[in-house]
């Protein structure tokens, strides 16, 4: 059974810090990539940060470069996100998303097949 549990959301004021986990189960993740998006209410769902687990290679959104950085754990199928100097503006609910095998575009929500429940991150200023 394929599985995506994301941990980690909470609140924090701005200039704060969150980690962010995401347990992948063995057939999500392995040859994927896997990636983090972001839903504010009343907002289309946006990738904010990707990494393809067999080579390391990452990318970010332009809103988060410089602040974000999403990292890997092979022994433990886990992706994360270290989110620093938070800003107010990334409030939204953190879905952690599997695209296997693979090689679609990496922001495109529509390019990726398994999906967690989702993890709330509230930024205040």
């Amino acid at each position: 059974q394929v599985q995506l549990l994301e941990s980690g959301g909470g609140s924090v004021q701005a200039g704060g810090s969150l980690r962010l986990s995401c347990v992948a189960s063995k057939d999500a993740y392995s040859r994927s990539c896997m990636a983090w998006f972001r839903q504010a209410p009343g907002k289309e769902r946006e990738g904010v940060a990707a990494i393809y687990v067999d080579d390391g290679s990452n990318y970010y959104a332009s809103s988060v470069k410089g602040r974000f950085t999403i990292s890997q754990d092979n022994a433990k199928n886990t992706v994360y996100l270290q989110m620093n100097n938070l800003k107010p503006e990334d409030t939204a609910m953190y879905y952690c998303a599997a695209q296997q095998p693979a090689g679609g575009n990496w922001h495109a929500q529509y390019d990726y097949n398994y999906w967690g429940q989702g993890t709330q991150v509230t930024v205040s200023s």
